[in-house]
């Protein structure tokens, strides 16, 4: 995939009232669907060239996103020659998850009658044009109980492969969707029959395949792959774009050529959904023409099913998402052609020219830190607590420790929770303990029940305390890593290797409790051990590796995570090493 030329700096993100997984969108907290408001229809917004939407987007976020909201509110929110016969009819009424989220007549999708059944021809689904692919897309509700057996007869008729879906069973103790796979073996939906090949869990989203067969006739089976994003909060919008931007590229990687149409559903089949194909289709648009129109294509698939996109926040997520795409492309490499991009990293010389390492360095140092996000350490009872004033933990992911009776201030300690690659919030990134702390860090530990602590720091450096405890005397496993120097980098990475392994193996053994990694102040070494745990278990999986993105998203998750350009380096050579002698670590999962 190429690259677009002109890639500046990194985005800025809102501020907006966090949940564990993204931003909340106040004005969804109570209600089940959203309506658009009335459209001002004599509005008009036109496609914006690449090298504008930089300032197009930072435009539309002034003012708590202003803008945006009046774009959003320009949409047109009904197709005026749609109609809703067949899904208002009484037999069908109950197959609909929610009374007003409608699919139109002329776009439904149309099953096949059963026995000759009139009624049976219909399900809450439309068809949806891509960026120039007539029905692409089925945009369809999540199912429920009693359309489970439609819902799989609508994958085998429309010779489906791939089902995307955006939401999560229940949420806020909501149901959203039932579950409508078997968990393992295999289920009868109607005449159809689904058995659970596979799955692979990872921290943003899961993919099952299914053995898919249709017992009335001797077709031949059929695999099915289910993506499931797990990371996206209902009547929200996911914390950053990146994990959603990996999930899409997964969903055209994963998708035949000779398939039917993606099945793309949340809940409702129009939120989330909608938000999902019109960032597929304006980066198909980047492609294709060197331009973005949301705006037009959010009208467009509108009057496909109604309320496609239902929120401002959903709306400007998408603006987030094709400029995160557009500023930084696609990094992801395959182990196969590493050693190339390390030698034209570490060759290249032109000033204009974005492989080289400095330069793809200096696109990280551009994650804005968001200051307005470390109010807690910010604190005067807290400043004290911090052995490095830059470096201080995020609210929206900070570790929160129970608070002594009588005294306040005590929930505070400088540490992070970070993601794995696997499952979220699997390590703890803090600083050494001061003299003062040291009571705090070890009720953490006891608190989140760790069993590993990773130190990649001496009790001195430079004639300074690192860390401010005699000894550790605990059942819990402690990995003291001693070659690696407060200025530089370990001497070679073999070492590095060989403890990452090791901590993966103690935490199968000891359930998957968070892993407490820190050097002196929690950012320089930490982050770097814990960007390589990460890449070095996604080769061992995928056979991939994308260094930039998965230090980007630590720096995102705690200030100055992979500190120097030496470390970041340190981060690839590793990498190598490690592929070299990959058939030494079998085990290693």
């Amino acid at each position: 995939m190429n690259r677009f030329k002109n890639h500046r700096k990194a985005l800025v993100t809102s501020v907006d009232k966090k949940i564990p997984n993204g931003f909340l969108d106040e004005q969804g907290m109570f209600t089940v669907v959203l309506l658009p408001r009335s459209p001002s229809p004599s509005r008009r917004y036109f496609p914006i060239p690449l090298d504008s939407l930089e300032e197009e987007y930072r435009v539309r976020s002034a003012d708590d996103g202003k803008l945006f909201r009046e774009e959003f509110n320009s949409l047109p929110c009904y197709y005026h020659h749609g109609s809703f016969e067949e899904a208002s009819r009484e037999h069908n009424r109950e197959k609909n998850r929610y009374p007003n989220i409608l699919p139109y007549d002329h776009s439904r999708v149309i099953l096949s009658h059963i026995d000759g059944h009139l009624p049976s021809d219909y399900i809450n689904a439309s068809y949806i044009d891509g960026f120039k692919e007539k029905n692409k897309f089925i945009a369809a509700q999540g199912p429920k109980f009693e359309t489970v057996a439609d819902f799989w007869r609508m994958v085998w008729e429309q010779k489906v492969s791939t089902i995307v879906m955006l939401t999560n069973l229940k949420e806020r103790k909501e149901d959203k969707c039932y579950q409508y796979w078997p968990d393992q073996g295999c289920w009868m939906y109607g005449n159809i029959r689904v058995a659970m090949e596979d799955f692979t869990v990872l921290v943003d989203y899961t993919i099952r395949k299914f053995c898919v067969q249709f017992v009335s006739n001797t077709q031949t089976p059929r695999l099915v792959t289910q993506l499931h994003f797990t990371s996206w909060p209902d009547f929200g919008v996911p914390f950053s774009p990146i994990g959603m931007l990996k999930f899409l590229k997964k969903v055209k990687t994963v998708n035949p050529s000779y398939a039917g149409p993606v099945v793309v559903h949340c809940s409702a089949g129009v939120g989330r959904t909608g938000t999902f194909i019109v960032i597929d289709g304006m980066i198909d648009m980047m492609h294709g023409e060197q331009m973005v129109d949301v705006f037009g294509s959010v009208s467009r698939i509108r009057e496909q099913r109604c309320q496609l996109i239902q929120t401002d926040m959903q709306y400007s997520f998408i603006y987030q998402a094709l400029l995160e795409y557009y500023l930084y492309g696609d990094t992801e490499l395959d182990v196969c052609s590493l050693e190339g991009h390390l030698h034209r990293l570490h060759n290249t010389r032109a000033p204009n020219d974005r492989l080289g390492l400095e330069e793809e360095f200096r696109k990280l140092t551009n994650v804005r830190i968001m200051k307005e996000n470390m109010r807690t350490g910010n604190l005067p009872a807290n400043m004290k607590k911090n052995r490095v004033l830059q470096i201080i933990p995020y609210d929206f992911n900070r570790v929160i420790l129970p608070v002594k009776r009588g005294q306040e201030f005590t929930d505070y300690i400088n540490a992070s929770f970070i993601d794995g690659y696997r499952q979220k919030d699997y390590f703890i990134a803090t600083q050494g303990p001061l003299s003062h702390t040291v009571e705090d860090f070890w009720r953490m530990m006891w608190d989140w029940s760790c069993h590993s602590i990773v130190m990649l720091t001496e009790l001195k450096e430079r004639e300074q305390v690192a860390l401010s405890c005699k000894k550790y005397l605990c059942i819990h496993r402690h990995f003291h890593f001693h070659g690696w120097p407060e200025i530089g980098i370990p001497a070679e990475g073999r070492g590095m290797i060989d403890l990452v392994a090791s901590v993966q193996r103690q935490q199968q053994q000891s359930g998957n409790h968070p892993i407490i990694v820190h050097c002196s102040a929690g950012a320089g070494r930490t982050g770097t051990f814990i960007a390589l745990s990460n890449i070095l278990e996604r080769v061992k999986a995928e056979g991939l590796l994308d260094v930039f993105q998965t230090v980007k998203s630590l720096r995102m998750q705690r200030p100055h995570m992979v500190q120097t350009m030496e470390q970041y380096d340190f981060c690839y050579k590793v990498v190598q090493d490690f592929v070299e002698i990959f058939s030494d670590y079998a085990n290693f999962k």
